[in-house]
């Protein structure tokens, strides 16, 4: 077995990051079943949080959490050509955690349910006319985590209930345009 360069610098760098990273980051990522490919821990868990938030399970469907939309969004991106954009997730992320640590003194993922609930709603308010770093993020995060979700065996089966291409009895529930 060999072990290139890269792998062995990867290796080195997890290793020596391991004690900085708080304990709830690394398991929210170990949760959602893969390590990052573009995010580092801590912002894999802050993103995994705020997808949650915004498409939470309930008695209808899992949530965002389960569909993995976290992990989908840091594949797309680490998949994606556009440094401006990784770059813009990143600053957005960090804006989200700036905006919880003004409001609250205590990072997004420190933050208390209510807390996180509260920084959520204050940059979601301001969608339409935003002003904050975090405001213009918004629009982003809530885009990627609804077309993530309604994408995923959770969004479509669970939450949409899509049988397939079935013939559909009873009355007619589509739109008629007559």
């Amino acid at each position: 077995m060999t072990v290139t360069r890269r792998e062995m610098l990867a290796v080195t760098a997890a290793a020596l990051a391991a004690p900085l990273v708080p304990p709830g980051a690394a398991e929210a990522a170990r949760a959602a079943g893969l390590a990052p490919k573009f995010f580092t821990p801590p912002e894999f868990a802050l993103l995994d949080e705020l997808a949650e938030l915004i498409i939470p399970a309930d008695a209808h469907s899992p949530g965002a959490r389960a569909a993995g939309v976290a992990s989908y969004i840091d594949f797309r991106l680490s998949e994606s050509l556009e440094p401006e954009r990784q770059a813009s997730w990143r600053s957005g992320l960090q804006a989200v955690d700036a905006l919880s640590r003004e409001l609250h003194g205590r990072s997004f993922l420190d933050a208390t349910p209510d807390q996180r609930v509260a920084v959520l709603t204050r940059i979601a308010a301001a969608e339409h006319e935003p002003k904050t770093p975090a405001e213009h993020f918004f629009p982003e995060l809530k885009h990627w985590t609804a077309r993530s979700y309604y994408t995923s065996k959770v969004g479509i089966h669970a939450d949409q209930q899509y049988k397939g291409n079935v013939y559909q009895r009873g009355e007619y529930a589509g739109y008629d345009a007559k």
